[in-house]
């Protein structure tokens, strides 16, 4: 058997403590040799539910294979990417279709063009868009460019969102860092610490008080919208208008960092759910359509501070790289042709209603945050509406919880800080071979079994 007949096995990944080798354990010993860790980013590490990481080598539809040959139904998607599902075909001709014809350029090309047309055409306030590869790259440039407008220093972050690891922002910051339980990192100057002021998610008033100390600093606020790397946790509307007022009032750049919520809780991204145009936008992922794309943007007389138009200085060697864009254009025209997003909103509560009656079933504390297909599941009694409400999750059975499903070929982020992500290809046999997965693991970890 594999993990796919949803019944374990021997050759599980999972059962390394047995002391059998499996070949993800031999490439995660390897990797150790060379890699920092053994992974490329943190979070791959396991080091939010322990054991040793899965390295796989295919992926399809909604599932991925592993380096031993077992499958799994996958909710993380390349982090967020892969709404339509991995090795769609249309996105997979387009990129076939690129690389005959340039893999790279370094130079202005058709494709570019398009993409940033179709941005600006898409997102309310995105007047003009600079490509660049990673949203970290996004993120900060997008602060450089907000304080060479305003001519301030400061930035307003939140506790628990995170934007990358760029230095500005790995001060309380979420996702892998809550996982490795570091509020910010070696090597952050305390210059760059100071220029960062950390505000409350949905708590409009610590906001407030921050303005009112630190007047007329505050270049711009950085906010994701509906949070992401602390577990969905999604802003209510009245904190987002009135975080909106306070930006006007004080000339400070309102930026929505919307790469991993552009395009995948709704085509016209979070901020059109809330019905607010920041000044500034921050994307990724989808719009590279699995590859290596970002992008930053927002009002016209901000981004023409950029060079070389303006003096605020950002630059990269494969910006708007061709088999990226050829992919995102191909995703978003899918997304835009195809709405996909009812049915998106369907299999997404499924699981979720799944998640929460599973869990009532067994008398395990659990909440449920959802946007769109994005969801997560927070192992609490209380609600989660910020960093301090995620932080009161019960890590170690997450830790349980996430190998009982991998045991049973369900792969979860693996972080209790994550979100789960859904996509077109997870069908009605995926939904059900999942929420019989979940009951059986919440047996697993049911109070009366979990220590």
């Amino acid at each position: 058997m594999t993990p796919s007949s949803g019944t374990g096995n021997q050759n599980d990944p999972m059962t390394d403590n047995s002391g059998m080798r499996t070949e993800s354990d031999a490439l995660f010993a390897r990797a150790r040799r060379a890699i920092p860790g053994g992974v490329n980013s943190p979070v791959r590490g396991f080091g939010g539910v322990g054991g040793t990481p899965v390295f796989f080598e295919e992926a399809r539809g909604a599932y991925l294979t592993d380096a031993d040959g077992n499958s799994y139904i996958d909710y993380v998607g390349s982090w967020g990417p892969f709404i339509l599902g991995h090795g769609d075909h249309r996105v997979i001709d387009a990129i076939h279709r690129q690389a005959d014809r340039a893999t790279s350029f370094g130079a202005p090309s058709r494709l570019e063009v398009e993409m940033a047309e179709l941005l600006t055409g898409l997102l309310a306030g995105l007047e003009m868009v600079r490509l660049v590869s990673s949203g970290t790259e996004a993120t900060m440039s997008a602060v450089r460019v907000a304080r060479g407008f305003t001519g301030r220093e400061k930035i307003i972050k939140f506790e628990g969102c995170y934007h990358g690891h760029g230095d500005s922002f790995l001060i309380k910051a979420g996702s892998g860092m809550l996982t490795h339980g570091a509020p910010s990192s070696p090597g952050v100057t305390r210059g760059a610490a100071g220029d960062t002021l950390n505000a409350t998610f949905n708590d409009i008033a610590s906001v407030r008080d921050l303005f009112e100390s630190n007047g007329g600093e505050i270049a711009a606020v950085i906010i994701e919208p509906i949070g992401g790397n602390m577990g969905v946790v999604p802003s209510t509307p009245r904190f987002l208008a009135e975080l909106r007022r306070l930006c006007t009032e004080h000339g400070t750049v309102l930026i929505f960092d919307e790469v991993m919520t552009g395009f995948r809780v709704a085509l016209r991204g979070a901020a059109s759910l809330y019905g607010i145009t920041p000044d500034m936008y921050t994307l990724g992922k989808i719009i590279g359509g699995g590859l290596p794309a970002a992008a930053y943007g927002g009002r016209r007389e901000i981004m023409e501070m950029v060079s070389p138009v303006g003096k605020v200085y950002q630059a990269g060697t494969l910006s708007g790289n061709p088999l990226a864009v050829a992919a995102g254009l191909a995703t978003l025209g899918i997304l835009m042709n195809d709405d996909p997003y009812p049915a998106l909103e369907r299999t997404a509560e499924r699981i979720a209603l799944g998640l929460a009656e599973a869990a009532e079933r067994h008398g395990i504390p659990l909440r449920v945050n959802r946007v769109g297909s994005m969801l997560t599941p927070f192992f609490t009694e209380g609600p989660v509406n910020d960093f301090a409400g995620a932080m009161m999750c019960d890590a170690s059975r997450f830790a349980a919880f996430f190998h009982a499903m991998l045991r049973r070929g369900i792969y979860l982020p693996p972080s209790q800080y994550e979100a789960l992500f859904i996509s077109t290809a997870h069908g009605e046999a995926e939904i059900e071979r999942t929420l019989a997965a979940v009951d059986e693991s919440f047996g697993e970890i049911a109070p009366k079994n979990f220590r």
